[in-house]
């Protein structure tokens, strides 16, 4: 029987989950992650096209009222006047811009539209993921990558669709996008803040804090 290992937990004992839009889905176990194989990622080009069509932007109030689901709980955990990294910011950066007008200061990074590796150079207050996760191709190096770069109590902040039960999944429109390729659940952001030694918030579905210890 075919297998892939897990792109998160790196976990080898994988087992075919599903099988829809042409490609397959494997279930880790070990960190209940459900993944698509490398063969199945559509090229960069077609990624980058797929995001350009986002309208994402500071004028869409249903967009900003769904990024607040994070801004609210994160800033709770936020000193005033943090120094903090948006982290897949897109074609139209919202949620620095959202934090910058409640007084936090904010860089962005995006591979595609803001490629400026020098932000892993610094130290963070805080890092925000929102709807980043699920495109990942490496999801555990690339959040070693943010946990590296926040300072000692420092939060990152999770936005992701969690992955439903296996009887819905089929029918799951998050898994239809085809730059979506990772897809999690509470479980699985357990598994990564026991191998973080992180603190873990969930305020809601779709949500996850994640504070570095001291």
């Amino acid at each position: 029987m075919k297998t892939e290992t897990c792109p998160l937990c790196k976990n080898r004992d994988t087992t075919p989950f599903s099988k829809s839009e042409n490609r397959d889905y494997f279930y880790c176990s070990n960190c209940d992650l459900v993944f698509v194989p490398t063969e199945y990622f559509i090229s960069q080009k077609e990624e980058k096209e797929k995001y350009d069509q986002h309208q994402n932007s500071t004028d869409n109030q249903g967009y900003q009222d769904f990024l607040n689901k994070l801004l609210i709980p994160l800033c709770s955990h936020l000193p005033s006047q943090a120094l903090g990294l948006d982290f897949g910011s897109g074609p139209g950066p919202t949620l620095s811009i959202m934090m910058e007008e409640l007084g936090y200061k904010m860089d962005i990074y995006d591979y595609f539209y803001h490629n400026d590796p020098k932000v892993f150079e610094n130290s963070y207050d805080f890092i925000t993921t929102t709807e980043v996760i699920e495109h990942l191709h490496n999801p555990y190096e690339e959040i070693l990558k943010l946990w590296a770069c926040l300072k000692p109590g420092g939060i990152l902040g999770i936005m992701t669709a969690f992955r439903p039960s296996d009887e819905s999944f089929k029918g799951w429109y998050y898994k239809r996008d085809l730059t979506h390729v990772r897809f999690f659940t509470e479980a699985s952001f357990n598994w990564l803040s026991d191998k973080l030694n992180a603190e873990i918030f969930v305020p809601q579905s779709n949500v996850v804090i994640l504070k570095k210890r001291d």
